[in-house]
């Protein structure tokens, strides 16, 4: 009896509790706010995008057939998951551009190839999923023969947009790939002159729908494109880089269409899920900006190589199949599954704008005024900082409000709710889950939000939030790994194999497949040292230590380098190259000799000597030991030194080489742990 008369009383408390919520809730100010298309609308909305490029996407093709497919389902099936609706993607260039090198389609002016690299690979997946997204190409970099004397490829525009219009020809004859829209040079100067040659180029070759877009830096071309007609009348999109969310007034006054091309750069943890909730809403509300674009798409390389886990989903074990699907892939999904490109916009304080108490909204609608899509979010500033740019001090904080429907929406009855809530490491998180639907009364529709959400309202009823069972469990980098690039195509690359300098490409010698070193000079380059005149090909797992990699190696013919290389526990890469620490083993062949290096750009020499003569005919097999501190280096699998390196030398990748650049042919690599040493592998 106790217990019943204590259950009565907790019961009549949380009922008058609730009454007199309900009363205080009813008796406070609500703010309203106006969904209302008698004013006609905003800027058409063009989609949200991810970029493939910089090498982010090397590991992705090496995935187990299954747990490949279901990535790529993440990231570009409609009504699944990130639903992405612009795929941009780098022309490999035979430069270092920030994760490693994408292979060029031309390597030389006398070469073509429209099979190298992975992303006629990628864009050919993602309009398997999607017809409709959006192509997107821009060159990071040239290959060398485009450089002109200040290191540019302005030099000679003709030869350059030449040079481009081949790649958009070659997406659409070798692989029927339709090239939306093309860039210029990321984050670099772009020409005026060149701009206007390409534009032409593009017209007389038939690609009139190809949109050129400038400059993928920052809003500075608005200035020259208020002032010359002609370059207004080529530049279709003026594109900026991590903006900020907001815009210039000089490219508002252009009446341009305004992309953030390259935008949240940033860990995809919940925190980096709340920058992308706060600049997808935000960069049209403050810039009018009507695409944003994630760099990078997927974290799809190698730990720690530069902006290690900036994607929106996080995929780098092909060996064991594991992946994650991380927050930014929900975020994106509140937008991109209840949008099309080609929505418009709501205007300002009619359907689009900023929270009285933090936070901000954003209303789109079909063409035919049917279909209605409010996104709202409340990230506050220490759960939503973007890498870059900074982000000023703001508050956000709870709120109840309203939006009085009018117009074209005035006999909305109910909307859907998808809602998402991250716990930021509390381990609570909610994303995107749908609720249920929020009705509609005197053509107002009220909510009440707390700090740190994301919740989409709707008319469109086809949202789902997509699974699949858990993918496997994550393992090591498996040892001993030997490689010989029998099982690859001709012009193809080893798919475990991350090249960050130099372009390294499968080719047929003698019946046999090996893999040779295809650049000749310094590219056009985004990043790292101008002269480094080095290539790099890394492979395994930064955490290595006692580790031995053996590899044949065969200089021939002309344009070939001087010297080949082993390397070990190396732990820098792509734009970190020149900086990194590690054991490198040099064989130089036409004369004879070799070195032993600290350092990828010899910090100190700790042995070397002349070897007599080594076969240009044949392969000889070079194989590096590091176990302790102690290397060992072997010809033909006869002990050439033992040396004694640096304590600063602990750990790294294996990888292997050319100085300078130049053909080089490698075959049969080897990579094991040396017995009796320190087992590698990963952090607990």
């Amino acid at each position: 009896m106790f217990l019943k008369l204590a259950y009565c009383y907790i019961g009549f408390s949380l009922l008058l509790l609730h009454i007199v919520a309900s009363s205080t809730l009813e008796q406070r100010d609500v703010r309203i706010y106006s969904v209302d298309d008698n004013l006609g609308y905003g800027r058409r909305f063009d989609g949200i995008g991810g970029i493939s490029g910089t090498a982010t996407s090397k590991l992705l093709r090496n995935y187990p057939d299954q747990q490949r497919n279901e990535i790529l389902d993440f990231l570009f099936k409609p009504n699944f998951g990130a639903s992405i609706q612009i795929l941009k993607v780098e022309v490999g260039a035979d430069a270092d551009t920030t994760v490693g090198t994408e292979s060029s389609h031309m390597h030389y002016p006398w070469d073509e190839n429209y099979n190298r690299g992975y992303e006629w690979w990628m864009m050919s997946e993602a309009k398997k999923r999607n017809p409709n997204i959006k192509l997107y190409g821009l060159p990071w970099g040239y290959p060398g023969w485009l450089r002109d004397a200040q290191g540019t490829p302005w030099g000679f525009p003709n030869r350059t947009a030449t040079y481009m219009v081949k790649w958009i020809r070659g997406a659409k004859l070798h692989h029927n790939l339709d090239i939306d829209y093309i860039g210029l040079w990321n984050e670099r100067p772009y020409s005026i002159d060149y701009i206007k040659i390409f534009r032409s180029m593009l017209d007389a070759a038939g690609f009139n729908n190809t949109m050129i877009l400038g400059s993928d830096n920052h809003w500075d071309i608005a200035e020259d494109i208020l002032k010359d007609p002609e370059l207004a009348k080529a530049v279709s999109v003026i594109g900026a880089h991590f903006p900020g969310t907001f815009s210039t007034d000089s490219a508002v006054k252009t009446n341009k269409t305004l992309w953030a091309s390259a935008d949240y750069s940033t860990f995809n943890d919940e925190v980096g899920g709340g920058c992308w909730a706060r600049i997808l809403n935000q960069n049209y509300v403050n810039g009018l900006m009507t695409a944003t674009i994630s760099w990078n798409l997927i974290a799809s390389y190698y730990f720690p190589l530069p902006f290690y886990e900036q994607g929106l989903m996080t995929a780098m074990e092909p060996w064991s199949g594991h992946y994650e699907v991380k927050s930014p892939i929900w975020v994106t999904a509140h937008t991109s599954q209840f949008t099309d490109i080609g929505w418009d916009y709501l205007h300002h304080d009619h359907g689009v704008g900023l929270l009285d108490n933090g936070g901000s909204y954003v209303a789109l609608t079909s063409p035919d005024r049917k279909q209605l899509t409010i996104v709202i979010e409340t990230m506050t500033h220490d759960h939503s900082i973007c890498i870059r740019p900074g982000l000023p001090s703001y508050q956000v904080g709870a709120q109840s409000f309203s939006f009085q429907l009018n117009g074209s929406y005035a006999n909305i009855k109910q909307f859907n709710v998808w809602h998402s809530k991250p716990g930021f490491y509390l381990k609570n998180s909610t994303f995107f889950v749908k609720e249920a639907p929020l009705q509609v009364v005197n053509g107002m529709v009220s909510l009440d939000v707390g700090v740190d959400e994301v919740i989409t309202l709707t008319t469109v009823d086809t949202g789902v939030k997509g699974s699949y069972p858990e993918s496997p469990i994550s393992k090591s980098f498996p040892l001993p790994y030997t490689e010989d690039f029998e099982g690859y195509d001709i012009n193809g690359d080893a798919y475990n194999l991350a090249q960050q300098t130099g372009a390294f490409e499968v080719l047929d010698h003698d019946g046999n497949k090996v893999l040779q070193q295809m650049v000749l000079s310094q590219p056009v380059i985004n990043c790292g040292v101008d002269s480094l005149n080095t290539s790099l090909n890394l492979v395994g797992s930064y955490y290595w230590t006692d580790i031995s990699i053996s590899i044949d190696v065969l200089v021939s013919g002309v344009n070939t380098t001087d010297g080949v290389y082993v390397g070990a526990r190396i732990n820098l890469g792509a734009c970190k190259a020149p900086e990194a620490l590690g054991l490198y083993f040099y064989l130089y062949p036409k004369e004879g000799r070799f070195s032993v290096f600290e350092g990828f750009l010899h910090k100190s020499k700790l042995a070397g000597g002349k070897i007599g003569p080594v076969s240009q005919d044949t392969f000889t097999n070079m194989k590096l030991t590091v176990k302790n501190d102690l290397a060992t280096g072997y010809l033909n699998n006869k002990t050439l030194f033992v040396v004694r390196f640096p304590d600063e030398v602990v750990n790294g990748f294996v990888g292997f080489g050319t100085r300078p650049y130049g053909l080089a042919k490698f075959d049969n690599l080897k990579i094991e742990a040396v017995p009796g040493g320190r087992l590698p592998g990963q952090p607990s």
